[in-house]
């Protein structure tokens, strides 16, 4: 018996301590996954299915009707992708739906709408569309979490929010936070899931050694976890939480139909809103699990234009960075020199010289091994290449084990081959909870 398994059945008896959680209940141990029939009906609230879509958990919840949040008064931690299939955002819907008593909303980095750049937040407000109090849960953990829960006078936390698939994306570790406060606070969890919009058929990168958790990643999990946030939410249920004082909260996944783990986000059919400000694109989201590792540097990755995460550069570089990077001839990308002014962030105003990512290959390119290579030809080919002092780079990695290979003069393959054990038992581990085919 694996531990992800003893941790699952050891919360058997484990649910009634999670507090009240309402008439809908806790179907599963670690978290039960609901919602897996493709053949449910559909419901006007979540607009109008089209064939050979993806529908989404909260389509499958409004297509039952609600049930699972029936008698309970419910806070929704979302922000601008919650939406509907015909685009329109959950918290409207269920405010204006009778069968849902919604009293709070909470919102996570970047806000509820969406209007803070990384690192902020937009703070507690009152929703003009609804009227409903907006709570801010950035930078708020543990029993300070809980209160806000308490005080919002809610029975069910329910999360909504468009992932995209790498470990330092802050939104997942909302959720965490929030699970592990729910459970503090009595409260029961509902996850409504969503595309991993790079795909989920594989993890990659680093596992994160737990020194060096932070909020861009809280647990051990890989650097490309490969999952979506549903899976995630039973992952972290029955390895991590069991662990914890507070041990499991009552939790209820609500899964999607039609996914699949080969699905890129433009094959669902679904719309795509910015999950944050510098994620315009799901071609940012199909680089950003290597190139957001160039926050942990002098360059710029991209902030301020158009195409963040897709141009890297600093002032100074020039064309050999690109060559040197061609010349790892890694599967799925090529790398174009590139010449950009950021309107903010590192290098505002300034030329920037360095490389644009064009995936040619979405099925072969692995954003990770992308990232390394490129970290791995910036120090090599620009005598100005530094790490930001604060030694940030750790933290995305999971440890300082990729910095000091990249100081020491290892190559990609060599750096990939040190963390290949670590993420073989991700994997192992991380198979028990997948919910899709």
């Amino acid at each position: 018996m694996t531990l992800s398994r003893r941790g699952v059945l050891g919360l058997a008896g484990a649910i009634g301590a999670a507090g009240a959680v309402g008439a809908a209940g806790v179907a599963g141990a670690a978290g039960a996954a609901w919602g897996t029939d493709p053949s449910a009906g559909s419901d006007p609230s979540a607009g109008a299915p089209r064939a050979g879509r993806v529908r989404t958990g909260f389509e499958r919840l409004a297509a039952d009707g609600y049930a699972a949040l029936a008698g309970q008064k419910v806070g929704v931690v979302t922000n601008p992708t919650g939406i509907t299939a015909d685009a329109r955002h959950l918290v409207d819907v269920l405010h204006a739906d009778g069968r849902v008593d919604l009293v709070a909303v909470f919102g996570p980095e970047h806000g509820f709408r969406g209007t803070a750049q990384a690192g902020g937040s937009e703070g507690p407000s009152r929703d003009p569309a609804t009227g409903l109090p907006v709570y801010d849960t950035y930078d708020k953990s543990g029993q300070r979490l809980a209160d806000v829960f308490t005080a919002a006078g809610i029975d069910t936390v329910v999360f909504d929010i468009q992932d995209v698939g790498a470990r330092f994306y802050t939104y997942i570790w909302t959720l965490y936070d929030c699970m592990r406060a729910a459970a503090l606070a009595g409260k029961a969890v509902v996850v409504l899931d969503r595309p991993n919009p790079v795909g989920g058929r594989r993890a990659a990168g680093p596992v994160l050694e737990r020194p060096y958790a932070s909020f861009v990643g809280r647990e051990p999990i890989a650097l490309a976890h490969g999952m979506t946030a549903a899976e995630l939410a039973l992952l972290f249920n029955g390895e991590f939480l069991s662990r914890l004082p507070e041990k499991q909260v009552g939790l209820r996944t609500v899964a999607m139909s039609g996914w699949r783990r080969g699905s890129f986000f433009g094959d669902t059919g679904l719309p795509w809103v910015p999950p944050s400000p510098n994620m315009p694109t799901p071609d940012t989201a199909l680089a950003y699990a290597g190139t957001c590792l160039f926050e942990g540097t002098n360059l710029s990755e991209g902030r301020g234009t158009t195409t963040p995460f897709e141009v890297l550069g600093a002032e100074g570089v020039d064309r050999r960075w690109a060559q040197a990077a061609n010349a790892l001839d890694l599967p799925g990308v090529w790398f174009r020199e590139a010449y950009f002014t950021p309107s903010f962030s590192k290098h505002a105003g300034k030329v920037c010289g360095g490389v644009r990512l064009i995936v040619h290959d979405r099925e072969a390119f692995d954003p990770v091994r992308a990232g390394i290579g490129l970290l791995v030809t910036a120090r090599r080919s620009w005598s100005g290449f530094a790490w930001r002092p604060d030694h940030w780079i750790d933290k995305l990695t999971g440890s300082d084990r990729v910095r000091r290979l990249v100081d020491a003069g290892a190559g990609v393959e060599e750096i990939a081959g040190d963390w290949a054990a670590g993420l073989a038992r991700f994997e192992a581990v991380r198979a028990e909870y997948l919910l899709y085919g």
